[in-house]
């Protein structure tokens, strides 16, 4: 390997474990996180510490911090935008999606939801779960959602990650995903738009309560 490829290598690994590390509330909301330490943590360089802690900035998991960075806190105004904006866009998309997918591809976005069901452990089901609003989004054959749909999940992938750490949530929420899918392959975009819209309201409901327990508060250290 060149220079160049291994950094860009250690770049994506060390990228990949901070992320995780963040996800799984291994590293804290708050928690500080200096490049020399992450560089001995994860005996890595400072160029792909920097480069890692930049995406992760850029996806609003982390924080600068005047020369360090910080896990960024679990913002409950922005989840709230969020889950607004992902209505918004998400019912839009669908009734598009209605019109203009075709049932060969409809029933491939079938195939592949009854093969999520087997998403046993949370990040699995996260990533599942994703796919689907993402593949949806998709076949309204519109980049511009498909654009605003993954970047908002990808933002809200540490929150989404707590609700799926739920055997009874992840099945609520595969449950949900059939039926949405069914009133698209019914073409009933009313249907399917109700839907979607109960959906994304449900998941932001239990969040935010689960969020603000005082249980959830005191098993993370959170004020």
């Amino acid at each position: 390997m060149t220079d160049g490829t291994e950094r860009a290598t250690q770049t994506s690994q060390l990228y990949e474990r901070l992320r995780t590390s963040i996800l799984t509330l291994e590293l804290l909301p708050g928690q500080s996180l200096a490049e020399r330490g992450l560089e001995s943590r994860f005996e890595a360089s400072r160029t792909p510490v920097r480069a890692a802690l930049v995406r992760l900035e850029a996806e609003g998991l982390v924080r600068r911090d005047g020369r360090s960075y910080t896990v960024a806190p679990i913002d409950l105004a922005e989840i709230a935008q969020l889950a607004e904006y992902r209505e918004a866009v998400e019912t839009a998309a669908v009734r598009l999606t209605i019109q203009r997918a075709s049932d060969a591809q409809l029933d491939a976005l079938a195939d592949e939801l009854t093969s999520m069901a087997d998403a046993g452990a949370a990040g699995e089901s996260v990533q599942a779960g994703g796919d689907f609003h993402s593949r949806l989004a998709d076949l309204s054959d519109n980049p511009f959602f498909t654009s605003g749909v993954t970047t908002s999940l990808r933002r809200l992938e540490r929150t989404r990650w707590l609700e799926a750490r739920s055997a009874g949530s992840r099945d609520h929420a595969h449950d949900e995903h059939l039926r949405i899918l069914a009133a698209v392959r019914a073409r009933d975009a009313d249907g399917a738009a109700a839907l979607i819209a109960e959906h994304i309201r449900g998941t932001h409901e239990r969040l935010r309560e689960s969020l603000r327990s005082d249980e959830w508060r005191r098993a993370h250290a959170l004020p």
